[in-house]
């Protein structure tokens, strides 16, 4: 029986995308990967149990995720393990080990728009994933434009490289109206309102989005409100200064505190999503909302052409009036709209964390006998 380590460490500190795609893959390994011990390496200070059956064995370790010696720290922290496979969903994995390794990478947002990130993560990341690359067995990514991404920005063979595309939960599907209208009420919301969800940081976008909405505005004077649903990343204050200047005021609201289990109800009480992201590794957001029934409207940029299909509006994120345009597409036209959802449901149902978890799997074994 295989001794296979996931490092799960991250998920202490976020709950975003990545901290998702890990929880995902262990949650579905319960029920595929019995011929194998899973050995679910979690923060020492992390008090919940991410493991799932018998074959699942959590680890506390005391090398915090990000830490500028953790690649040292945490191969001498699981020498004792005696792992014969060791993935790192976080892109980094240990400078030494005997045992092979799969790394995933989600994006190189780093090393494509570094203005965008904070000083620790291009430190980090840039610093470390050639390096990471090299070491690694097998590296997993989230979708052809960051393969694409990873063979003309780093050293690495085609053969080397596995695309297997995340999934939006099941806990995304079509709300009911009256379930719908008690989440709004909880959050004081609207009843008709444009959404975005997501990190509020630069590669977002925010800019050409309130941008787009000022225009909007103008164009369409009874326009629903904009919903910035997430929370407040890098620069944070560079989009309220905009916000303010562009004298916005109620018409947009900023919505930090939502549940995420109330995240289904707000993206299927929505009129329009919109993601205008300059660069997105996969763009799970996009994919969460189509699953809920709200239409989309997403940049022509790196992954989201490919999740969305030919369920969404594509637009370019460098000009604010292209994502005003898809907006009012949208909203102008409640038969756009209506087609919209009917494929953004189908599109969705294309992705199966399910099945990402059976290829992931797939790529263990070829690594543990090539």
């Amino acid at each position: 029986m295989s001794r296979i380590g996931i490092d799960a460490r991250l998920t202490y500190y976020t709950q975003g995308g990545i901290a998702q795609y890990i929880q995902h893959l262990i949650h579905e390994f319960a029920a595929i990967a019995s011929g194998h011990r899973l050995f679910i390496l979690q923060s020492r200070k992390d008090h919940r149990d991410l493991t799932h059956g018998k074959w699942q064995r959590r680890v506390k370790c005391w090398t915090p995720a990000h830490n500028r010696y953790e690649r040292y720290a945490l191969a001498a922290e699981i020498a004792r393990l005696r792992l014969d496979l060791l993935h790192s969903p976080d892109y980094i994995p240990p400078r030494s080990g005997r045992y092979r390794s799969v790394i995933t990478i989600h994006d190189l947002a780093f090393l494509h728009y570094p203005e965008f990130m904070t000083g620790d993560s291009r430190r980090y990341y840039n610093g470390q994933i050639q390096d990471a690359v090299e070491r690694a067995d097998h590296i997993i990514t989230v979708s052809e434009a960051t393969r694409a991404d990873i063979l003309k920005l780093l050293d690495v063979s085609a053969e080397k490289i596995t695309v297997i595309p995340e999934a939006a939960s099941d806990r995304f599907r079509m709300v009911r109206n009256d379930k719908i209208a008690k989440t709004l009420e909880r959050y004081n919301l609207p009843d008709s309102y444009i959404l975005f969800v997501s990190t509020i940081e630069p590669r977002k976008n925010i800019n050409g989005l309130l941008l787009a909405y000022d225009q909007l505005r103008q164009d369409l004077p009874d326009v629903p409100p904009l919903v910035l649903c997430g929370r407040r990343g890098w620069l944070y204050g560079e989009f309220y200064t905009l916000y303010t200047d562009l004298k916005l005021g109620d018409s947009v609201i900023w919505l930090e505190d939502a549940s995420y289990d109330d995240l289904p109800a707000i993206y299927s009480g929505a009129d329009v999503f919109c993601l205008p992201s300059h660069y997105e590794g996969f763009g799970l957001t996009a994919l969460e909302a189509m699953a809920c029934g709200a239409p989309v409207v997403v940049s022509e940029r790196s992954s989201l052409p490919e999740v969305v299909g030919e369920a969404g509006i594509l637009v370019n994120p460098d000009q604010p009036e292209s994502i005003a345009e898809g907006l009012l597409h949208v909203l102008s036209n409640t038969q756009v709209a209506a087609e919209l959802t009917r494929r953004g449901i189908k599109q969705a149902a294309k992705f199966s964390w399910r099945k990402a978890a059976e290829e992931t799997l797939a790529v263990y074994e070829k690594v543990l006998v090539g």
